[in-house]
C-alpha cells in the first residue's frame, strides 16, 4: 500500500509495490481496526521487521549496474509540433545519470528507526483498518514528513486543547473556550460553528467526557475536510489514462506555484504516468530556468518559450500539440503569478482556457489553486476571491511545515467549498502529497 504516489485508476492492484485505486479515509468501519495500545505496538513491530527485510532486499536489487536500469521517459518531442520561437528542452542519458547522482532526494524512502515517529504512523494505518501486508515505507516516510510538517501548528493547539478539556466532563465554558482555541487556529467561522453545534448538541443528549470530545472533534473535522470532496465526486485527483490530463496551476506570486508543480511532475513521473511541462509563466524572471531544473530533476520534458513576455498561451499551444503527438498523460501548465484584480493576467489566464478548449476539447482540465499555509485567513480570501472570478477545481495547500496556521485548511473546505487536492509539508520533492483528511486531522491532533 502506498500513499507516495498518484493512484492508477486504470490498473488493477496485485501487490504492496503498485499504487492503489483509492485512499481510504479510515471511515469505512473495517473489523481489521486495531483495538488496544498493546495490539498497535505489536503491529508496529510486526509491520517493522516486514518493512526492514523489504529494505535489505531493495538494497540489493539497486547495486545492479547503471545499464541495467530502464529509462522511464522519452524526453524527445517531434519539432514538427512546435512553433520556431519555442523549445522543447529534454534530458540525454548522461545528464540523467548525473542528475540521479547528485539528487538524494529523488531516491526511495529509507527505513527509519523504530521510534515516535514510526510507531505514531503505523497506529494511523492501523486506525484506517490497513493490513501489515500493504503498508510500505514509502507509507511511513509521508506521515513521518506530515506529522513533523504540522509541528508549529500542533504545538500550541493540542497543549490548549488539553487544558480546555482537562479530566472533568465537558462543560459549556470549555465549549467557548475551545472555540476561540479553534479560531486562533485559523479553522474559520464557519467550520468552528459546524463542529461546536454538533459538540453543543451531543452536550445536551448526554455526559461528554474529555477523550469522547477530542473523538467529537475529531470526525467533525474529518467531515467538514471531505464534504467537498464527496460533491465533486472523486476521493482521489488522479489523471484518466484514457483521455489526455491538463492541469493548470495557478494563484498569487509568493506561494509556490512553480515547486508545487515539479513535485507534481515528479509525483505524477512515480505514478508511471508520462507527464510534459507547460513553462507558461512567460512574465516572471527565471521563471523559466527554475522550471528546467524541477524538469531535470524528475526527468519530464519542458516546452517553453524563452523569449521575454512571451504569450503563455503560445506555449500551451505548443505543449498540447506535443502532448497529442506523443500520447501524453498529463500537461502541467505554470502559469504567472496573479491577482484577481490584475485584469491583463486574468485575460491571459482566460486565453489560455480559450487554447485548451479549441486544441483539445476532449481533455480533463483542472484548476488548481496553490494556497500558502502561513497566510492564514488571507488564504481563505485569496480562494474565495478566484473562485468567483475563474472555474477552481481545487485547491494544493503548501507550506504547512513553516507555518502555525495550518488549521486554514479546514476554512478552505468549509467556507470556500473547494476540495484540497494535495498538500506540501516539507521543502524536499516527496513533501507533496495527495490530500486525505484522515491522515491531515490526526497528524494535526498527534499526541492528544
Amino acid at each position: 500500500m502506498t500513499y507516495d504516489s498518484l493512484p492508477n485508476r486504470d490498473e488493477k492492484k496485485t501487490n504492496n509495490n503498485e499504487i492503489l485505486s483509492n485512499i481510504d479515509d479510515g471511515n469505512s468501519g473495517t473489523n481489521n481496526k486495531i483495538s488496544t495500545e498493546e495490539d498497535s505496538l505489536v503491529w508496529a513491530r510486526q509491520l517493522y521487521a516486514r518493512l526492514k527485510a523489504q529494505h535489505e532486499s531493495t538494497l540489493t536489487i539497486e547495486k545492479q549496474p547503471q545499464n541495467d536500469i530502464k529509462q522511464v521517459n522519452d524526453t524527445s518531442y517531434s519539432q514538427e509540433t512546435k512553433s520556431s520561437n519555442t523549445q522543447s528542452i529534454g534530458l540525454n542519458n548522461d545528464e540523467l545519470n548525473i542528475n540521479r547522482s547528485v539528487s538524494p532526494d529523488l531516491k526511495s524512502p529509507q527505513i527509519s528507526q523504530f521510534d515516535s515517529d514510526f510507531t505514531w504512523s503505523s497506529e494511523v494505518l492501523a486506525a484506517k483498518g490497513v493490513k501489515v501486508d500493504q503498508v510500505t515505507i514509502e507509507d511511513i516516510d509521508w506521515l513521518t514528513r506530515l506529522r513533523r510538517g504540522l509541528q508549529k501548528t500542533r504545538q500550541g493547539l493540542v497543549s490548549q486543547l488539553l487544558d480546555i478539556l482537562g479530566d472533568d466532563p465537558l462543560t459549556p465554558e470549555a465549549v467557548n473556550d475551545l472555540e476561540t482555541l479553534l479560531l486562533k487556529a485559523d479553522v474559520g467561522v464557519n467550520a468552528t460553528d459546524k463542529v461546536l453545534s454538533v459538540l453543543r448538541q451531543r452536550m445536551n443528549e448526554e455526559i461528554i467526557d474529555p477523550t469522547e470530545g477530542i473523538q467529537i472533534l475529531k470526525n467533525e473535522l474529518k467531515n467538514l475536510l471531505e464534504e467537498p470532496i464527496r460533491e465533486s465526486s472523486q476521493k482521489v485527483l488522479t489523471p484518466d489514462k484514457n483521455r489526455l490530463n491538463i492541469w493548470l496551476l495557478v494563484g498569487v506570486n509568493g506561494v509556490g506555484k512553480t515547486t508545487t508543480l515539479g513535485k507534481l511532475a515528479n509525483l505524477a513521473v512515480r505514478s508511471g504516468y508520462t507527464v510534459l511541462i507547460a513553462a507558461a509563466d512567460t512574465f516572471r524572471a527565471a521563471a523559466v530556468q527554475q522550471i528546467e531544473v524541477w524538469g531535470q530533476r524528475s526527468h519530464v520534458p519542458i516546452i517553453a518559450n524563452p523569449s521575454v513576455n512571451a504569450d503563455p498561451a503560445a506555449v500551451v499551444f505548443d505543449a498540447l500539440n506535443a502532448a497529442k503527438a506523443k500520447g501524453t498523460n498529463l500537461v502541467l501548465v505554470d502559469t504567472a503569478g496573479r491577482l484577481q484584480t490584475k485584469h491583463n493576467l486574468m485575460e491571459e489566464l482566460a486565453k489560455i482556457r480559450r487554447v485548451i478548449d479549441r486544441l483539445a476539447p476532449n481533455a480533463v482540465v483542472e484548476s488548481l489553486l496553490v494556497l500558502d499555509a502561513s497566510q492564514g485567513q488571507n488564504g481563505l480570501y485569496q480562494a474565495m476571491a478566484f473562485a468567483k472570478t475563474i472555474p477552481l477545481t481545487g485547491v494544493i495547500l503548501t507550506k504547512l511545515d513553516g507555518s502555525a496556521r495550518g488549521g486554514v485548511a479546514l476554512a478552505v473546505a468549509s467556507e470556500a467549498k473547494l476540495p484540497i487536492r494535495f498538500i506540501g509539508a516539507g521543502e524536499g520533492i516527496r513533501d507533496l502529497h495527495p490530500f486525505s483528511s484522515f491522515e491531515f486531522v490526526e497528524a494535526l491532533l498527534a499526541g492528544k
